[in-house]
């Protein structure tokens, strides 16, 4: 009998386990495929990776306005793709010795549940006094006739490209569609995207999200807004425009783009009484489904698909079934963009606050108070906005776009989390001179 059985092996899972290993408990994390889910080898790790190849791609273009010479410089995918591997990879084995080290056992297979208690992989049975769900989403497949034509790609096969393609068409306008979008525009492909909302990054500030259309437009982006995509032969892509027009484009490939799928079938869900839909499992700000010593975490649950969010879910989960209370506060998890340029937010957009009546004031300060900033940007295009309380000036939320906006964007969720007020953050001292101080601006302008 285990103390707790973890089923999936993503940041949720294995953070989850190695926590509970740390604790003394008796732990087994049962995975069915790769150690660290959809973030280490299909999501976070390899589209940065990719992404900091394209970017070094574009910056050698501009070296000259910096006053450094260099040739004409080539982009080589394979060598791009094997670094991707090898990153993996490194990754992979440190999650490995991390979950070894805190005395896991780690059980190769697709998990079952059987009863409340009790889990099935292959003809083995295993009991746990809790059982944490862990089991991560997969790329969404929308109704469109041809989407999983042999010229469409998702966000899991794009990493196994050879080559670069001359055009594709994104169908998503999202965080992965726009990620994916920046890639493939810095290394020379047209890039057409399709999104049926009328404004990208669903979500985002709205005044942020329009500054980021106007400059991947002006990097060369094409967006089509209130389009809807009716169907893909080859490589034609066929959509209605927002006039209800038919239009189609021609692409090297499509890629599918449109978000991510709870994982929550074949888990035997329905048999242990769990309370789910295909969105995902329903929980608790402590991890707890309906049924006792049943817990889930992470993007199974359909809550916030972010694999941050996913490792504190499950850290929080645990903290729970043995004894310490704990929750996540969901309104001061930070999110990132990493587009280029990058978008950082956290807390409440200033759609959500006229939505909920909150009075509130604003500042939105452009990057380019930072001396660092204008150092390493020849075109300094990025904001950073702070929403605050009207009464007591707390601070409700921070959005910015600009790069190394993620990099600070911690220091505005601490603000956020802790309640503070502008101006007992504006008595924070920055470090000079760094991007951040530009954060500092937008707080004391705000009060």
């Amino acid at each position: 009998m285990y103390d707790l059985i973890v089923i999936g092996g993503g940041p949720g899972g294995y953070e989850a386990a190695i926590h509970a290993g740390k604790m003394g408990k008796k732990v087994a994390l049962v995975e069915k495929e790769k150690l660290g889910g959809t973030c280490l080898n299909v999501g976070c790790i390899p589209a940065k990776t990719f992404l900091r190849s394209s970017r070094l791609f574009r910056e050698c273009g501009e070296a000259a306005a910096y006053g450094v010479r260099v040739g004409v410089p080539e982009f080589d995918m394979p060598a791009v793709v094997a670094r991707k591997n090898h990153i993996v990879a490194i990754l992979t084995k440190g999650v490995q010795g991390l979950l070894k080290r805190a005395g896991v056992e780690v059980i190769t297979g697709h998990a079952r549940m059987v009863s409340r208690n009790t889990i099935e992989v292959g003809d083995t049975r295993y009991e746990a006094a809790n059982i944490l769900l862990a089991t991560g989403s997969r790329p969404a497949v929308p109704p469109i006739p041809g989407i999983q034509s042999e010229f469409t790609l998702d966000s899991n096969s794009v990493f196994e490209l050879q080559q670069v393609p001359k055009s594709i068409a994104i169908v998503g306008g999202g965080y992965i569609g726009l990620e994916f979008a920046c890639f493939f525009q810095e290394v020379g492909a047209k890039v057409e995207v399709f999104e049926m909302l009328p404004a990208i990054a669903a979500g985002a500030d709205s005044e942020i999200s329009t500054r980021m259309l106007r400059i991947l437009t002006q990097k060369g982006i094409q967006f089509h807004l209130s389009a809807r995509v009716l169907r893909i032969e080859g490589h034609t892509l066929h959509f209605a425009e927002q006039d209800g027009n038919e239009s189609s484009v021609e692409a090297d490939y499509i890629l599918n783009s449109t978000g991510r799928r709870a994982n929550v079938e074949d888990l035997g869900l329905e048999k242990a009484g769990i309370d789910f839909t295909p969105k995902g499992i329903k929980t608790s700000e402590q991890g707890k489904t309906n049924v006792p010593g049943i817990w889930a975490c992470g993007d199974v649950t359909g809550r916030r698909m972010l694999a941050h969010a996913a490792s504190r879910e499950g850290i929080v989960a645990v903290n729970n079934m043995f004894g310490k209370r704990d929750k996540v506060r969901y309104n001061s998890l930070p999110a990132v963009v990493y587009t280029h340029p990058e978008v950082a937010m956290v807390g409440r957009t200033e759609e959500e606050l006229k939505k909920a009546g909150i009075k509130y004031r604003k500042s939105l300060v452009p990057m380019a108070v930072a001396g660092r900033y204008l150092v390493e940007h020849q075109d300094p295009t990025g904001v950073v906005k702070v929403l605050s309380g009207e009464e007591f000036g707390e601070i409700l939320g921070v959005h910015a776009i600009g790069d190394s906006a993620s990099e600070f964007i911690i220091a505005a969720a601490i603000m956020v989390e802790t309640e503070m007020s502008a101006a007992n953050a504006g008595e924070l001292v920055f470090p000079h001179p760094t991007v951040s101080e530009a954060l500092r601006e937008a707080i004391t302008a705000i009060h």
